[in-house]
């Protein structure tokens, strides 16, 4: 069995950057292929073939798994499945960074769920602020890409708060591609329709295996290795380098260069999910004693 690097020593923030500069190289080449196949088939083929390279490393089918474990590492995958998929088909229509910001009020709503304070709703108010700004950006597509990027929002949360529970138990990365299995039965009636492309020609497959290891394995993977180590809150407001990478790639590697307005309304969610941690006292904040207590 392929076993963790052991990650102890290494911060979460770096690790972070990893996982996240994967992640949208990884977006990026499924932009690429929406010329090929559509968003629903990468997104099958995405995860499909993400779950298959996690359980054929760690021989997942040797675990001893019970209902409990099998059925938190279900609910984790289709939730990580429909977010995948709801993504795609937003940056579909949106460019990349954008829809990463406005995806990212599902962390946001994770990271103020145990901080119910005037900072939480204010955090809350500076989200929505910056949904508003960057829904306006274009005059097509805009509001059905703003949609499915909320609705990757939604799946986001449901990730977060399932990933910890899988992570910290003891199916852990075993969990995850099991997890991503059953997450890509769950969106196969999307999906199976557009794989036509991928049998038709090797390198679109290729192309979008490559996207399941730079968007799935690389960066989930880093993500059990953390959430092993912190709080649900700690991890959603860390996710906060998120939109900024994903616009940095999107320039990068897309040449999608983002206007005033676009850069406006993606610093408004960055500062709602710095604003939104919790004022700490002498034993740490609030809401990582409360998810302390649910643990």
């Amino acid at each position: 069995m392929v076993r963790l690097p052991r990650s102890d020593s290494v911060a979460p923030e770096p690790l972070f950057v990893v996982g996240a500069v994967s992640q949208y190289l990884g977006a990026a080449v499924a932009v690429h292929l929406f010329d090929e196949m559509a968003p629903a088939g990468v997104a099958l083929v995405r995860v499909l073939g993400a779950a298959l390279m996690i359980i054929l490393l760690r021989r997942s089918w040797q675990r001893r798994w019970n209902p409990s474990d099998l059925a938190w590492a279900s609910a984790f995958g289709m939730a990580l499945a429909a977010m995948n998929l709801s993504i795609y088909l937003s940056i579909d229509e949106l460019p990349l960074g954008n829809a990463v910001a406005i995806e990212f009020t599902g962390p946001i709503l994770v990271a103020a769920a145990f901080t119910r304070t005037l900072r939480s709703a204010a955090a809350l108010l500076l989200a929505a602020g910056g949904v508003v700004v960057l829904a306006g950006v274009e005059a097509e597509g805009t509001m059905r890409g703003v949609g499915f990027a909320l609705l990757a929002g939604l799946f986001w949360a449901g990730y977060i708060v399932l990933g910890h529970r899988v992570a910290r138990g003891p199916a852990a990365v075993d969990g995850l591609g099991i997890g991503m299995l059953a997450g890509a039965a769950a969106i196969s009636g999307f999906g199976a329709p557009e794989l036509g492309p991928a049998f038709d020609t090797p390198f679109v497959l290729l192309l979008a295996l490559v996207t399941g290891l730079l968007s799935n394995v690389i960066p989930y993977w880093i993500d059990q290795l953390v959430m092993k180590r912190i709080t649900q809150h700690r991890f959603a407001l860390l996710q906060a380098l998120l939109p900024a990478t994903a616009v940095l790639v999107g320039l990068a590697v897309l040449i999608q260069v983002p206007s005033v307005r676009e850069l406006l309304g993606i610093a408004l969610v960055i500062a709602a999910i710095l604003l939104s941690r919790s004022v700490k006292g002498p034993g740490g904040s609030a809401a990582e004693a409360g998810i302390r207590a649910a643990d």
